[in-house]
């Protein structure tokens, strides 16, 4: 049996000011950098951290420099667990992007809004099928009772959560919250790599917990 902690980076000013994240290399806020040390806090003294795997944008690779520091596990970077690239609507406010494009609004298009793909961007599904692609690797490749923290994004952990839950993409985006540097333990057992979700969205050793939108 092996572990693997499925963690959101810290908070961006992006966040705070609800714009659309997707692949922008945007930074840590000063609040931000406080919630990844709480994370690599919360992860030294709960579990020992054999490695860390992270998303390679900027965001996630700081999250996870904090949690190497304090843990002392290595790090390595897999592109596959990316955000969505959202193309050119990147750097628009949620309310610009919903308000002006409502085919990619989930609460009210439903399905056919996670098939839909931005120019220059990806669709949901096609960011679902990155991630269901890292992560089953990850279960392959995990040694017995190894821990491993993995640092990411929203939308790579909803997809995760979701699946493990057995959501369909509308409900795992909709029915979950991930907080900036939440936490979310899964049990990997056997040799069919059988997962269960122990924790979710675990931010209760923050400060200030948030809650953010997904890219």
């Amino acid at each position: 049996m092996g572990t693997i902690l499925l963690c959101r980076h810290g908070e961006t000013s992006w966040n705070r000011d609800r714009r659309v994240q997707g692949w922008a290399p945007t930074e840590l806020t000063e609040r931000g950098r406080e919630q990844a040390t709480a994370l690599a806090t919360f992860l030294d003294a709960e579990y020992a951290v054999d490695r860390i795997v992270a998303s390679d944008l900027e965001r996630a690779a700081e999250t996870a420099r904090a949690v190497s520091r304090t843990t002392g596990a290595e790090t390595t970077f897999d592109a596959r667990w990316r955000e969505r690239d959202f193309g050119r609507f990147q750097g628009l406010t949620y309310d610009d992007l919903f308000g002006t494009y409502p085919e990619y609004t989930l609460s009210e298009i439903g399905y056919a809004a996670a098939e839909t793909t931005p120019e220059s961007g990806e669709s949901l599904l096609d960011m679902w099928k990155r991630v269901e692609g890292a992560f089953a690797d990850l279960c392959a490749g995990l040694g017995p009772d190894e821990t491993l923290a993995v640092i990411a994004h929203g939308g790579p952990l909803y997809a995760v959560t979701g699946d493990i839950k057995g959501l369909d993409v509308v409900a795992a985006v909709l029915d979950q919250e991930q907080g900036n540097c939440a936490v979310n333990e899964i049990r990997v057992e056997g040799d069919a790599g059988t997962t269960e979700l122990v924790r979710g969205n675990v931010t209760s050793f923050l400060a200030e917990a948030t809650t953010q939108e997904n890219y």
